[in-house]
């Protein structure tokens, strides 16, 4: 996978190649849900009263990832609460998405002035595991990937699996629209490190046929997509259904 680099995702560096998936403006912060993380606020501690001791950690880890990244806007840290849904329900002028896997959590935040919505999605770098493969993906994606080194299919297999999380999570604020692995088709490219992620059903405010744009990082262990609607030329009125 040639978008592969190798610093460590305790770096400062790695908050830095993350930045470079979203549009100049977007903060982005990064904490490691194995080391204690500030307790969060008592509005976003409910959702999670009831789990088990690991996902309250992941999800503290979230949530100081979030304050943070609203911190690196100029903006006082505030509740994150789940709303009904259980996506985040983010402060007013704000729009952002949260990831997690075992080793770190990454929250990215923007402004509603410039940005219509975002979305993030980390996952180990591993194989997808088999049994997954056909629900993950379509018949135009398994082609692409029986073109590719033998070696490389499984984790390929993750990167598409993970790029539809991210635009998932991404179309999600403005359609309100649950859609399905079946729904998106992933067409990666391995030299720039971009996908585009075509809807293959109209929802609202997106017709059939709509094309999000992500960018991909392989790096130290984990696989990293990103997709983000700005407000401006690239996405407007004349591309929804």
């Amino acid at each position: 996978m040639s978008a592969a680099v190798s610093p460590c995702i305790a770096d400062a560096g790695f908050s830095t190649l993350l930045a470079a998936l979203f549009p100049v403006g977007v903060s982005v912060k990064v904490t490691d849900p194995r080391q204690p993380q500030p307790a969060p606020f008592a509005e976003e501690a409910v959702a999670v009263s009831r789990a088990t001791a690991v996902r309250q950690r992941e999800f503290a880890a979230g949530r100081a990832a979030a304050h943070a990244a609203m911190q690196g806007l100029g903006v006082a840290p505030q509740p994150v609460p789940h709303g009904p849904d259980r996506a985040p329900r983010w402060p007013q002028g704000l729009c952002g998405s949260i990831s997690h896997c075992d080793r770190v959590c990454i929250a990215v935040l923007g402004a509603t002035r410039t940005l219509h919505s975002l979305g993030v999605d980390v996952e180990p770098d591993e194989a997808l595991p088999g049994d997954l493969l056909s629900e993950v993906t379509c018949l135009e994606e398994r082609a692409w990937l029986s073109a590719q080194p033998e070696q490389l299919r499984g984790r390929l297999a993750r990167l598409i699996f993970s790029a539809k999380e991210a635009a998932y999570k991404c179309q999600y604020p403005v359609s309100g629209a649950m859609i399905g692995f079946e729904d998106l088709v992933i067409t990666p490219d391995l030299d720039t490190g971009q996908f585009e992620a075509t809807l293959l059903r109209s929802v609202p405010s997106f017709a059939e046929g709509h094309c999000f744009h992500g960018r991909f990082l392989v790096c130290d262990g984990v696989i990293v997509t990103a997709v983000s609607l700005s407000r401006g030329p690239r996405w407007s009125m004349r591309d929804i259904g």
